[in-house]
């Protein structure tokens, strides 16, 4: 198949940056650092995590078999089943939201700190 693009440069011509090493990838990867960010991260996320699916599983089963509950009407025709489906919404933002805010402040500086590291060792 031809194209219409230049021959790619011959000889030692690639302006790429270096890569680390999969050895270098490993040392961090098993870094006292890397596994306090891991434990950060997975200390966020698991329970939140964890809380949403039981809500959402709250409102699904409530839907199913608490059909009174969910059809009790607040006011006008809003009833508690609405309630509960915004707050499905509702709670998605929030969360979306509170874990940019963790992870700039807690997750993103030490990521940076392990890459610049990692790139001065290049």
């Amino acid at each position: 198949m031809a194209t219409d693009g230049p021959p790619p440069p011959q000889g030692d011509s690639d302006t790429s940056p270096a890569q680390p090493t999969t050895a270098q990838f490993v040392a961090v990867q098993e870094s006292a650092e890397f596994a306090e960010l891991r434990r950060t991260y997975r200390s966020f996320a698991f329970p939140l995590t964890i809380a949403f699916i039981a809500w959402y599983l709250l409102y699904v089963l409530l839907s199913n078999y608490a059909g009174g509950f969910m059809g009790t009407k607040l006011f006008g025709n809003i009833n508690v089943a609405f309630v509960f489906g915004l707050g499905q919404f509702l709670t998605t933002f929030l969360i979306a939201w509170f874990y940019a805010k963790f992870a700039s402040q807690k997750l993103d500086p030490k990521g940076a700190a392990i890459k610049s590291r990692m790139e001065a060792d290049l």
